[in-house]
């Protein structure tokens, strides 16, 4: 693996800044886009004219083929491209899972007809997708799920419940998993569908909130028709799909972009709060703790960049983006506990508080920071995975 950028990828990087320097004010509502649980309000994360914006440019599916609207660069420039966006704040959670997630899969697994129609309005940021797999009784086996489809005729019936979908009260968009073979093993008989979110007789979407006060969406089909054409490649065979989708979302370099901006507002902090009449930064044990941080965030970026380096050479990191996503999210939490303990007692004050600290940021990062060895597979999910895929372990 060659850990240096091309003078054509730096250019590219510099284009990115300039461009942001000059557009990206326009946009901004808020200063706290770096994580979920910063949000002021969801206008500081999800901005439909940003990503439209964004689209006129020609800088959404940069890695996707010419043909479809893409620019046919490499993942690796894409890489680049979503860490200048991440380290500026700019709000591109309306489009974001459909360029990472949704397009890719598309374009390996949909029909011609999909690419044609979902590709090109996707590369515009004229789409967003909110992602339902998740059930009241399925998580981790995922492969268990309950929400059925029924053919009748060209249509679909689905019936069930999908949980934890973020974003589903705006965007267009539902991309699910479904059952539609009862009879088969429960890694069979599994289905994808595109199912649209709006006007849909029988579907129903009520808001939750997570501890550190983030909106999701329970999604409810009662008896939801939707096309055959609505599915995303074979029928009962949509685990691969699956597979290939949630290796998408476990890997990506935004998370290690927030995690190092983080790093340096802990820094400054640990030099204005006091220990024992000592600034923190002076005792010994935080020290010490930020060198295992700082290390942490090395190790985090070089195993992003294996996944983008791996995308780019054609190989499939099933297991590399799990071992990414594995450490990145238990470093994240390491790093989110040590803000709590040099707050101290001020960590326990909300963002209202008169005396609270970075403006209650830390407690709600922590918060946060609680569900991310749960969301896009648990890390006892990713262990087995490298396990089993990497190593060729047996299961169980």
């Amino acid at each position: 693996m060659d850990f240096r950028f091309t003078p054509q990828q730096e250019a590219f990087r510099q284009e990115i800044r300039s461009w942001l320097t000059e557009v990206l004010p326009r946009f901004q509502v808020g200063k706290d886009f770096a994580g979920k649980s910063e949000v002021e309000s969801e206008d500081t994360r999800y901005s439909p004219a940003f990503s439209r914006e964004l689209g006129k440019k020609g800088w959404i599916g940069l890695a996707w083929p010419v043909q479809y609207g893409g620019k046919g660069l490499g993942y690796v420039e894409q890489m680049l491209f979503n860490e200048e966006m991440s380290r500026n704040r700019a709000p591109c959670g309306f489009h974001l899972p459909a360029e990472r997630q949704m397009g890719p899969s598309i374009l390996q697994f949909g029909s011609a007809e999909q690419k044609a129609f979902y590709i090109p309005k996707i590369v515009a940021g004229e789409l967003g997708f909110a992602i339902g797999y998740t059930e009241p009784n399925t998580g981790s086996d995922l492969a268990g799920l309950r929400t059925v489809a029924r053919q009748d005729g060209d249509d679909y019936v689905v019936s069930g419940q999908k949980m934890w979908a973020g974003g589903a009260h705006f965007v267009d968009y539902l991309w699910t998993a479904v059952r539609t073979n009862q009879d088969a093993p429960k890694h069979r008989g599994v289905s994808v569908f595109c199912i649209p979110l709006r006007n849909m007789k029988g579907l129903t979407i009520r808001p939750f909130y997570s501890m550190s006060g983030g909106r999701y969406n329970e999604v409810f089909f009662d008896e939801v028709r939707v096309p055959r054409t609505a599915m995303i490649g074979e029928k009962d065979r949509g685990w691969y799909t699956v597979a290939h989708n949630l290796d998408f979302e476990r890997s990506g370099i935004e998370r290690i972009v927030q995690g190092e901006m983080y790093f340096d507002d802990l820094v400054t902090l640990a030099r204005e709060v006091r220990i024992g009449g000592r600034a923190a930064a002076e005792q010994p044990h935080v020290k010490h703790k930020f060198a295992e941080m700082a290390i942490d965030l090395k190790i985090e970026r070089v195993l992003a960049y294996r996944v983008a380096w791996m995308q780019g050479s054609g190989k499939v990191p099933n297991y590399e983006s799990s071992v990414s996503k594995l450490f990145g999210s238990e470093a994240g939490q390491r790093q989110c506990a040590l803000a709590m303990q040099i707050l101290g007692l001020y960590a326990t004050l909300e963002r209202d508080s008169p005396h609270t600290l970075v403006r209650g940021k830390v407690p709600r990062k922590y918060l946060d920071s609680l569900s991310n060895s749960i969301k896009a597979g648990t890390s006892e999910i990713q262990r087995n995975i490298i396990a089993t895929r990497g190593f060729g372990l047996p299961r169980g």
